[in-house]
């Protein structure tokens, strides 16, 4: 691929959206991640990442890689596997609101590409991986598992996936806490463009189970910025009702409940010790991935 040469061109969401497949997309995603990883101040991330973690008083100086050894100079062990296997389910938000683009990315376009990117990274990890799409019900369930042919079944599934449906997160959330009998780790892409307090209450049914929850909120800039200059019509993606105004005339206003919004959304998460992340539409795909090894590297 001609991009490899700048491994930053990887994780532009712009460049990699070229990319017509899901499964290079979400490869080549990782390899970007992974060489900045190397030139940057978390280098040895990837490395703890994948099959080892860091020597600690009482292990066998025996399973200290040497080899990991000469090149960070710092003393790595190899795990087993039972010490790195978990359960993880990538939760990923397809109604119709995900629809939304004020440029060329939709969120749900951006959804998937980083739950796939995701998925690979586990994949590597030899973690179990699962799937769940819900908009105003469950639309489909890939129980987690270790095999290959299970992150294809993910990648096939996600591909013929569209944004359809009214938004409905805090009811499947909490459905689909219910139908999770074993514990692990749930990673939550959406927009959450429901009430903080509904969402925060089917939430804490993960916590209750004892899951580890990570949550990407997925919004375009322009939901956030909103700078429309001329008069438009607004149309809800979902109801499809209509709204003609100036928009110069409802910024204050807008901007202050946007803001408003997503502060108790955080606060809410963060009471309940469950990771917060707000990821733009137009910004690379590092941040996020980089905040998701952080919580997989904390599980060890």
């Amino acid at each position: 691929m001609k991009y490899r040469s700048d491994y930053r061109q990887l994780l532009d969401p712009k460049i990699i959206s070229k990319i017509s497949r899901l499964d290079l997309r979400a490869r080549y995603i990782v390899e970007g991640f992974l060489i900045g990883l190397h030139r940057s101040p978390y280098h040895g991330f990837s490395v703890e990442f994948s099959e080892h973690r860091q020597y600690m008083p009482g292990d066998e100086i025996s399973r200290i890689d040497w080899r990991v050894y000469g090149k960070t100079d710092r003393f790595y062990i190899k795990q087993y596997e039972e010490e790195t296997n978990l359960k993880s389910y990538i939760l990923i938000d397809c109604s119709k609101s995900m629809d939304y683009s004020s440029d060329s990315i939709t969120k749900f376009q951006y959804a998937i590409t980083l739950g796939a990117a995701i998925a690979y990274l586990l994949f590597d990890q030899k973690d179990a991986i699962g799937l769940v799409l819900y908009s105003d019900e469950i639309k489909k369930i890939i129980e987690p598992k270790t095999s290959k042919v299970n992150l294809i079944e993910i990648y096939k599934t996600l591909v013929k996936s569209s944004p359809q449906g009214k938004t409905k997160t805090a009811e499947c959330l909490a459905e689909i806490a219910e139908k999770i009998k074993k514990r692990g780790l749930i990673i939550i892409i959406s927009d959450f463009l429901d009430l903080p307090e509904k969402v925060e209450n089917s939430l804490k049914k993960f916590r209750f189970k004892q899951n580890e929850v990570i949550t990407f909120q997925i919004l375009d800039r322009q939901e956030i910025n909103f700078n429309f200059n001329k008069d438009a019509i607004f149309r809800d993606l979902e109801s499809e009702e209509e709204l003609l105004t100036q928009p110069h005339q409802i910024k204050n206003d807008y901007s202050q409940l946007i803001k408003n919004f997503i502060e108790s959304l955080k606060k809410n998460l963060l009471n309940h010790q469950i990771d917060y992340n707000l990821v733009l539409t137009d910004e690379f795909f590092d941040k996020a991935l980089l905040s998701f090894l952080k919580k997989r590297k904390a599980l060890h």
